[in-house]
C-alpha cells in the first residue's frame, strides 16, 4: 500500500497543535472524508424523505412515522454486522454488498406507492436501513494507516466528527430543496444516487482497496464487546444518544410552548454549530490528562451544558442554551473513538466502531421515545430525559475511570479479553 506523508505537528511551548490544512493535504484524506460524507447523506435524508413520500401518497402520519422509525432502527442494528464483515472480509466486499442492496432498495422505494403496498414498503424500507454502508466504521479503521501518527489521528477524528454534523445539517436541507423542485420521487432518487456515489468514491480509494483484514480472527457473537473497554464506551454513548434523541422533542416542545415554530429547527442547528466548534477546537491540540480523564471531562461538560435547558425562559435563551452542550458533543465522540484504538481487541476495530455508532443511534431512538412520552406536560419532561441521558454517560465514565486507564495501558490484556486474537506481531503492530 502506498505510504502517505504524515501531516506536520506544530509545537508552541508545552502545547502541541495540529493544523487541519496539513491533515487535509495528507494523501487520500480529502477523498475518504468526501466519500464518507456523501455516502452517509442518505442516513440524514432518508427519514425525512420517507415521511414526505408517504404523506404525498396520501398515507397517515402514523404510517409515515413507523416507516421512518423502521429505517432508523434497522440502520443502527445493521452496523455491528457490517463492522464485523469489515474486520473479516475487508472494505471492498463489505461496501460493495451493502451499497448494492441499499441502492436497489432506495430505487424501489422511489417507484413504489407505500399506501397501496404498505407491507412491501415496510420490508423495502427496513432493507434499505439494514444495508446502510458502514462508512463511518470503515473510515475509522483506515485512519491509523492513512495518518500513522497518533497525535494527528485526533485531528482526523475531529474532522470526521464535524463532517458528520455537516451531514445532518445538509441532508434535511437537500431534502427540502429537492422536494420543492421535483417532489418525493426526486428526493428518493437523489438519496439513492448520493449514497451509491459516495460509497463508490470511498471504496475505490487506494487505502480501501489495499486494506487487509485480520484473517486469523475468530469473533464470537458479541465480538469486541467481550472486552471491558468497548463495553464501557458503548454504554456511555447509549446515554449520550438518549440525550441527543431527547433534544429534537425538546425543540418541538419549546417551539409550541414559546409560540415560535422556528425553534424546532433553530435549536438542533445551534447544537450542530456548537458541536462543529467544539470538535474543531478539541482536535487542534493534544490535551493534558489521560484518555479516561478526557472521556469523563467531555461527558461531564455535556451534562453541565444541558442543565440550562431545564429553565429556559424565552426563544433567545432556548437557542443559546443549545450551543453549550454542542461544544462538548463532538469532543466526546472524538475521545471515544480515539480511545477505542487502544481498548478494542486486535482485529476488531471496525466492529467495535460500528457498535459505538449503533449504541449512539439506539440511544437516540430511545431518547426520542422517552422524551415523547414525557412531553405531554411541556418541555420540562424532554429536558429531564436529556439531562438523565447525559448523567448516565458521565456516571459510566466516572465509575470506570480506573478500569479504562488500566486497559488503555495494558494492550495485551485488552487484546486477550476477547476469544478472537490475532498474532502477537499483529497486536503489537496494531497498538
Amino acid at each position: 500500500m502506498t505510504t502517505s506523508a504524515a501531516p506536520v505537528t506544530r509545537t508552541s511551548g508545552t502545547r502541541t497543535t495540529t493544523t487541519y490544512g496539513d491533515v487535509l493535504r495528507t494523501a487520500y484524506v480529502l477523498r475518504l472524508l468526501t466519500g464518507a460524507v456523501v455516502g452517509h447523506l442518505p442516513v440524514a435524508m432518508a427519514p425525512l424523505a420517507i415521511l414526505i413520500a408517504v404523506r404525498a401518497a396520501g398515507g397517515t402520519m402514523q404510517q409515515a412515522g413507523l416507516l421512518a422509525a423502521a429505517y432508523g432502527l434497522t440502520a443502527a442494528l445493521g452496523q455491528p454486522l457490517w463492522g464485523r464483515m469489515l474486520d473479516r472480509r475487508g472494505h471492498i466486499q463489505t461496501l460493495t454488498l451493502t451499497a448494492a442492496v441499499s441502492t436497489v432498495a432506495f430505487a424501489a422505494l422511489a417507484v413504489m406507492n407505500p399506501v397501496v403496498s404498505p407491507v412491501a414498503a415496510a420490508a423495502t424500507t427496513a432493507l434499505a436501513g439494514l444495508f446502510t454502508p458502514p462508512l463511518e466504521a470503515a473510515l475509522r479503521v483506515l485512519w491509523p494507516t492513512v495518518i500513522p501518527r497518533q497525535e494527528q489521528q485526533r485531528a482526523a477524528l475531529a474532522l470526521d466528527a464535524c463532517a458528520q454534523e455537516v451531514v445532518f445539517i445538509a441532508g434535511p436541507l437537500l431534502v427540502l430543496a429537492l422536494d420543492a423542485a421535483g417532489g418525493a420521487a426526486l428526493v428518493l432518487a437523489a438519496t439513492t444516487l448520493l449514497g451509491l456515489a459516495g460509497t463508490l468514491l470511498f471504496a475505490t480509494a487506494s487505502p480501501s482497496r489495499h486494506h487487509r483484514p485480520d484473517s486469523t480472527s475468530r469473533a464470537d457473537w458479541i465480538g469486541p464487546l467481550r472486552a471491558p473497554g468497548p463495553r464501557i464506551l458503548a454504554a456511555a454513548l447509549l446515554g449520550a444518544g438518549v440525550a441527543l434523541g431527547s433534544l429534537n422533542v425538546l425543540a418541538l416542545a419549546l417551539a409550541e410552548r414559546l409560540h415560535t415554530p422556528s425553534l424546532s429547527t433553530l435549536i438542533p442547528a445551534a447544537l450542530a454549530v456548537g458541536s462543529l466548534t467544539g470538535g474543531l477546537l478539541y482536535g487542534r491540540r493534544a490535551w493534558p490528562g489521560s484518555s479516561a480523564a478526557q472521556l469523563l471531562g467531555t461527558a461531564t461538560g455535556l451534562l453541565i451544558g444541558l442543565l440550562p435547558m431545564l429553565a429556559i425562559a424565552g426563544p433567545i435563551g432556548a437557542v443559546t442554551s443549545a450551543l453549550l452542550p454542542g461544544v462538548f458533543l463532538a469532543p466526546l465522540l472524538v475521545a471515544c473513538f480515539a480511545s477505542l484504538e487502544h481498548l478494542a481487541p486486535c482485529g476488531t476495530l471496525g466492529e467495535a466502531s460500528a457498535w459505538l455508532i449503533a449504541c449512539l443511534g439506539l440511544g437516540q431512538a430511545a431518547g426520542t421515545a422517552l422524551a415523547g412520552a414525557a412531553g405531554d406536560h411541556g418541555p420540562l419532561g424532554p429536558a429531564a430525559v436529556a439531562v438523565t441521558g447525559a448523567a448516565l454517560a458521565a456516571l459510566v465514565f466516572a465509575s470506570t475511570r480506573r478500569r479504562l486507564t488500566e486497559h488503555a495501558h495494558n494492550p495485551i490484556r485488552a487484546a486477550m479479553a476477547n476469544t478472537s486474537k490475532g498474532s502477537d506481531r499483529e497486536c503489537a503492530h496494531a497498538r
